[in-house]
């Protein structure tokens, strides 16, 4: 079963420094409908205006990650983490119990646009860490990239969750499958383009989500740009 999200049906929000899309109930907006999928609690699709971002603000017990889709960002911690990514990077923070942190444009020209990501983690109470870690851009395309997994490897960071991200560029015409295990669950995100994933469309801003399927088949009718995540 494949139930598809349309962008146009989604919230939005737009405070001027920040325009965000929540695929989930977030901050002031709640849907009793939309609180997360499987272990996954946030998706926002975020623009950030040039030299602004989130002042500091604690979390616990959450398994985040920022993947940043043009732009740069500076994250700050009081764990004495200050890094600034760009596309090809991957920030993860497990907040444990408990950390502070910042996140902003670190352009003071350019805007800034990056998918938040936050999930339940397998183990709470644990200590705080961060990491983050890069790919090869040029392995997105017409393949299936891991960028982010339980295991975590060299150019993939790990995360304390059973779950694996992966990012996809699929030129027009060309195909890709992902065979599913037993009782998984998928998160799809389509960041740009029209994609045919067996029989349902997904077209920029749309998600889906995915139960009881073996395989997944997708197509590219257009040039696409997609995050897929495998989910317990």
């Amino acid at each position: 079963m494949i139930d598809v999200f349309p962008a146009a049906e989604r919230h939005s929000a737009d405070l001027g420094w920040l325009r965000s899309q929540p695929s989930f109930s977030f901050g002031g907006y709640h849907d009793p409908n939309r609180t997360g999928f499987s272990v996954m609690r946030v998706c926002n699709d975020d623009y950030l205006a040039p030299g602004r971002g989130f002042g500091a603000h604690p979390h616990s017990d959450m398994e985040i990650v920022s993947i940043v889709l043009d732009g740069f960002i500076r994250h700050e911690d009081n764990l004495g983490n200050s890094v600034v990514s760009s596309f090809g990077e991957v920030q993860r923070m497990s907040a444990g119990t408990g950390v502070i942190h910042t996140e902003f444009n670190a352009s003071e020209e350019t805007e800034l646009r990056l998918l938040q990501l936050w999930f339940m983690p397998r183990e709470r109470g644990l200590a705080p860490s961060y990491e983050a870690s890069s790919f090869d851009p040029n392995k997105l395309h017409n393949a299936l990239l891991p960028v982010v997994s339980a295991q975590g490897a060299e150019q993939m960071a790990s995360i304390g969750q059973d779950m694996t991200i992966y990012l996809s560029k699929l030129e027009q015409g060309k195909q890709l499958a992902y065979t599913v295990e037993p009782g998984r669950k998928q998160f799809i995100y389509m960041i740009e383009g029209v994609l045919q994933v067996n029989d349902k469309q997904l077209e920029t801003g749309d998600t889906a989500q995915v139960e009881t399927l073996n395989e997944l088949a997708f197509q590219a009718d257009s040039p696409s740009f997609f995050m897929l995540i495998d989910l317990p």
